[in-house]
């Protein structure tokens, strides 16, 4: 796909693809992409979709994840990853950017932006992650209302609606909760936070016919389960909200360290992207060859340096 010639526009729309993807038999699987360069490399290693996190937002901006982005710096990252990928992409709603009306002027502006879905969680401000303690909840008839309001103003935006009610309400609550969400207009839930298999099956028993999304990020309290094991529990969505980000962090946390210790790169070449592969991964030659005005670059044949 190339940008500059609208190779992103499609017969259906984001959301409608989506959907599609959502409705096909197995489990939807959206990796996340914290950036249009990451987003273009879990495209070529063949996934169909993905996601934005919130998280993962905050943490490439130096900040933590408390809310505290607005609905214009999210639309940035939105329009940069569907832009260089063509693919549909959900994105972290967190609490809908405040009351009914923020919320639908969020989905107005993601949808707009090139968004194909997003969530809603039921937090109050100041949000935190789903995996720490302390979290303060909204009333289950507000977070309706938020929900409500997002399906007013979508137009294909699929509306996934987010309870983080399981660690201080049990599996009681955030069943009720999710049963609310789902009359007020959501198309999906996603129970966070659930911390055994049990758990995922018994929420997923109590909710026949609707679509589940589950959250396997590293280091919170779920433990680890596969796509397919999430299947078999009764999801249709997996998300790997920050997984990119924290293997970019590592690799720079190691280049910066070995940088100051050597004064030199060199020791990192061999976990270096190369110039080729870069290119490689962002389309070069074909906007290249969309302007015959530009000297066509030559890059060397593999094997050799970069």
């Amino acid at each position: 796909m190339i940008y500059l010639t609208g190779g992103a526009t499609a017969d259906k729309s984001a959301g409608q693809r989506f959907r599609a993807l959502l409705n096909a038999p197995g489990i939807l699987q959206l990796p996340g992409a914290h950036n249009g360069q990451a987003a273009l490399q879990a495209k070529d290693a063949g996934f169909d979709a993905l996601y934005l996190s919130g998280a993962a937002m905050t943490a490439s901006m130096g900040l933590p994840d408390l809310g505290i982005i607005t609905i214009d710096q999210v639309t940035f990252f939105i329009r940069q990853i569907v832009n260089a990928t063509g693919l549909p992409l959900l994105v972290d709603g967190d609490t809908g950017y405040g009351e009914v009306l923020n919320v639908m002027n969020m989905v107005r502006t993601f949808e707009d932006a090139g968004a194909a879905a997003v969530h809603l969680e039921d937090q109050i401000l100041p949000k935190k992650c789903g995996h720490l303690n302390n979290k303060k909840l909204a009333t289950p008839h507000d977070m309706a209302m938020k929900v409500g309001a997002a399906r007013k103003a979508a137009r294909d935006l699929v509306v996934i609606a987010r309870t983080d009610a399981a660690a201080s309400e049990g599996i009681d609550g955030a069943v009720a909760r999710a049963k609310l969400y789902i009359e007020a207009g959501a198309d999906a839930i996603f129970p966070e936070a659930l911390t055994t298999a049990d758990m995922f099956r018994e929420f997923a028993r109590r909710m026949p016919g609707v679509k589940l999304l589950a959250n396997m990020t590293e280091f919170g309290r779920t433990p680890f389960f596969t796509a397919s094991e999430f299947a078999d529990m009764g999801y249709s969505m997996i998300i790997w909200p920050v997984s990119s980000l924290r293997v970019a962090n590592k690799a720079q946390e190691d280049l910066y360290t070995t940088l100051r210790r050597d004064g030199s790169t060199e020791a990192m070449l061999p976990h270096m992207q190369t110039r080729e592969a870069l290119y490689r991964t962002l389309r070069y030659h074909e906007y290249e060859a969309l302007d015959q005005s530009i000297v066509e670059t030559v890059l060397p044949k593999v094997g050799e340096p970069a």
